[in-house]
């Protein structure tokens, strides 16, 4: 039995004018370039739990609508995200009239399944590593006849880490990746309107086994060795302090460098954050969302970052302090963004020194709150948005400025931050920070 396993990714932009732009600004070429080069963790996680006598192999769709088709695989799992939901649909078609059936899954399958099996033998919904098992064995002893056309979690959030497989990484060996993904923790406590992968996960924040990820590290270095880098694929890596603090510990033995997502409360862990720069650490992306305390009221349903915001400026400069730069993440587009949204925005990154920033448009993903009430509201310009998902195009119409001022102001305001000037500048202060922490008789881990 052979299964072809197809990710689909890479970054993209409909609006033609930010396009455009954005081929001549480098940090977001540079950020942009790392995104459509990171592998399918859930694909070789699935590989991960698929019986040894199954023959599994990964394949990377680089243009989906014009590929040879493989079709020397009795069996195709395919996973994308949102913005690539209509070239998956494309490809499974393409599969399926050669004969082959289909399984899709991943986060956007799994929050849109009636529209998903239009082009699927089935759908996997939600966290597959329960799921995927039995397709397999339902297809190995009834072939296409044999697959439901839905494979649900019967304790949809409640898979315990614990139980977390191998990644197969050595799928993934001699192809010319600068980053590996790694999984350390499911979910979020923040539960924000726009996220969409805390509703797949659900309300329960799960850490997984600090002695499994350490042995996915040694694993991933077995095979690349000293050209590894590390992005974890977490929404919120430090949630828990206690077990961050266990995680540090457990890996500074490793020669890493690796780079991840929490939010603003790391600034309070002087424990964790005196050790993050020595196990590797060089980078932590930050959802500030915005500068308005309008605009952050009701954004999480403790209104937790609004709180936080008056702390923003110290936080980032304690954290760049400790040599982690801070790439903050700004969601413009938002029911109090007025058009003087985006001087605020600039004003921001000046004052507080960002090291990094992410400039996005709010995107109504499927399944999130933000999507229902923006329906509710008879706000999105369409129906048929999915490819318009990429984080940068606008899909609904503002409430306190146009469609066409919002788009403008996020192209003028990217090329004031990404621009090459901004882009050296940032890279020099950074060097700064480390030499003078050096000056200073103090390592950045000992800060």
């Amino acid at each position: 039995m052979r299964i072809g396993m197809i990710a689909m990714s890479g970054v993209r932009v409909v609006n033609k004018d930010l396009a455009a732009a954005g081929l001549t600004l480098p940090q977001f070429v540079n950020r942009g370039e790392v995104v459509a080069s990171l592998p399918s963790l859930a694909l070789t996680t699935l590989a991960g739990v698929t019986p040894d006598d199954v023959h599994v192999e990964y394949i990377e769709a680089s243009d989906p609508g014009n590929d040879a088709l493989r079709t020397d695989f009795d069996l195709i799992a395919i996973s994308s995200y949102t913005a690539m939901a209509y070239e998956m649909y494309a490809l499974a078609d393409r599969y399926r009239a050669a004969g082959m059936p289909v399984v899709l899954g991943g986060l956007h399958a799994s929050f849109t399944p009636h529209e998903s099996i239009e082009h699927a033998d089935a759908v996997a919904l939600g966290e597959a590593e329960t799921t995927w098992p039995q397709i397999v064995e339902d297809f190995r002893n009834g072939g296409k006849a044999g697959l439901k056309r839905f494979y649900r979690e019967t304790h949809p959030g409640t898979y315990d880490l614990e139980n977390a497989p191998m990644p197969r990484y050595e799928l993934l060996e001699g192809r010319p990746y600068n980053r590996i993904t790694l999984q350390t923790v499911r979910g979020c406590p923040l539960d924000c309107e726009f996220c969409g992968a805390s509703k797949l996960y659900g309300p329960k924040y799960r850490r997984k086994p600090v002695a499994k990820v350490v042995a996915e590290i040694a694993r991933i270095c077995e095979i690349w060795g000293d050209r590894a880098f590390i992005e974890l694929a977490d929404d919120n890596s430090f949630a828990n302090p206690r077990w961050a603090l266990d995680f540090v510990d457990a890996i500074r033995d490793f020669d890493l460098r690796w780079f991840t997502e929490t939010d603003i409360s790391l600034a309070d862990n002087d424990a964790l954050l005196s050790k993050l720069y020595g196990s590797g650490c060089r980078q932590v992306l930050i959802g500030l969302e915005s500068v308005n305390p309008d605009s952050l009221q009701d954004l999480d349903r403790a209104n937790w970052k609004r709180k936080r915001l008056e702390r923003y400026i110290d936080s980032i400069k304690k954290i760049q302090d400790h040599g982690i730069t801070v790439n903050g993440c700004f969601i413009l587009g938002n029911d109090h963004d007025d058009e003087g949204v985006f001087d605020e925005v600039r004003e921001f990154i000046e004052r507080s020194e960002l090291l990094e920033c992410q400039i996005t448009i709010l995107t109504p993903f499927p399944g999130t709150r933000l999507l229902q009430r923006l329906r509710r509201e008879n706000r999105l310009l369409k129906e048929d948005f999915w490819n318009q998902c990429t984080l940068f195009d606008v899909t609904f119409q503002p409430k306190k400025m146009s469609v066409e001022r919002l788009e403008q102001g996020i192209i003028d305001l990217m090329r004031d931050v990404y621009n090459e000037q901004q882009f050296t500048a940032r890279k020099r202060r950074y060097v700064e920070i480390v030499k003078g922490l050096m000056r200073d008789g103090e390592t950045p881990e000992a800060k």
